[in-house]
């Protein structure tokens, strides 16, 4: 996997942007330690999905591109999807429920793909991709589930070791596990000893009690302001590689992760969506004891001005 990993990130060479670092001195004196954020929030489409979703699409062959491709989405996917179908002349469908951030449904619509809405409360994005799929006879492109998905996801951690040197301390975001299992692999092809942390909010937890437990967990439709992480439970690819490669997980608080957006939003000028400010979240409430150099993935900004408010004005 980790050089599938390297592979990806050649064919991610001039189409992904080579998002940057950030650093800060409150922010290491804050916690003690010399911390690097991976501004994701800067990628193409505003998050680390743009890549799983370039390297999946551009494997595909001929035939596949010419038919369609078809996901499932809370939002970012979906638009990392619509966007390279639209760079690769690939026509697109997603699946996303109703309530997503009207950011990302509109995005979605903007580059071009077929959006099909749904009703979390009445419906499996699941099932209703893959009756779609069968019908129209599309190639899916899961969201995290996906060997050349979480591929391309490792690349953000790559970068980041390539451009901060070895780091001591990983911190990743979870949702379906796409990126951390992705990343974790990337951080140990790089330095062995590096410790890798999920992180999870508690109202959506089961990849936490599934890491802890060895046994998988699920959470139906969870009440999380961090709307990234709301699938219900790690992959069958996804929960493996996360218990064979990540060091530990732990779980914030929808406070924890509101003052993480603040801080990036009022101190670092970062505009970060709170899916991505998760890592940090684990940094400032001491949930993760730093040591050394530790590397925190910042997944994505794309936050809509309703939400935003919201954070701020807590």
């Amino acid at each position: 996997m980790f050089q599938n990993i390297i592979n990806a990130a050649e064919r991610l060479q001039g189409h992904a942007n080579h998002t940057p670092v950030m650093t800060s001195g409150t922010l290491n004196k804050l916690v003690g330690a010399d911390i690097y954020l991976k501004c994701e929030n800067f990628q193409k489409m505003g998050a680390f999905k743009f890549r799983g979703a370039f390297n999946s699409i551009s494997k595909l062959s001929a035939m596949e591109k010419s038919k369609g491709v078809i996901t499932y989405s809370s939002g970012n996917h979906g638009q990392a999807v619509a966007l390279v179908g639209k760079m690769l002349n690939v026509e697109t469908t997603i699946v996303m429920p109703k309530n997503a951030p009207s950011t990302k449904l509109a995005a979605t619509k903007e580059y071009g793909a077929i959006v099909v809405e749904y009703d979390p409360e009445e419906g499996s994005r699941e099932d209703i991709a893959l009756k779609i799929q069968e019908e129209q006879g599309l190639t899916m492109i899961p969201p995290f589930d996906h060997l050349d998905v979480i591929a391309g996801q490792g690349t953000a951690a790559l970068e980041l070791f390539e451009q901060a040197g070895s780091l001591d301390i990983l911190l990743t975001p979870c949702g379906g596990g796409g990126l951390l299992s992705g990343c974790a692999i990337a951080a140990k092809g790089k330095n062995p000893d590096c410790r890798v942390i999920g992180v999870e909010p508690e109202l959506a937890d089961d990849a936490c009690r599934s890491f802890k437990t060895g046994i998988l967990h699920s959470v139906k439709n969870p009440d999380t302001i961090a709307d990234g992480t709301r699938t219900a439970s790690l992959g069958k690819i996804t929960f493996p590689l996360i218990l064979e490669n990540v060091d530990d997980m732990v779980i914030v608080s929808e406070k924890d992760i509101i003052l993480a957006v603040q801080f990036l939003f009022f101190r670092m000028k970062l505009v970060v969506e709170p899916s991505g400010a998760l890592g940090l979240a684990a940094l400032l409430n001491k949930k993760v004891v730093p040591k050394g150099k530790v590397g925190v993935i910042l997944s994505g900004g794309n936050i809509d001005a309703r939400t935003m408010e919201l954070i701020l004005k807590s």
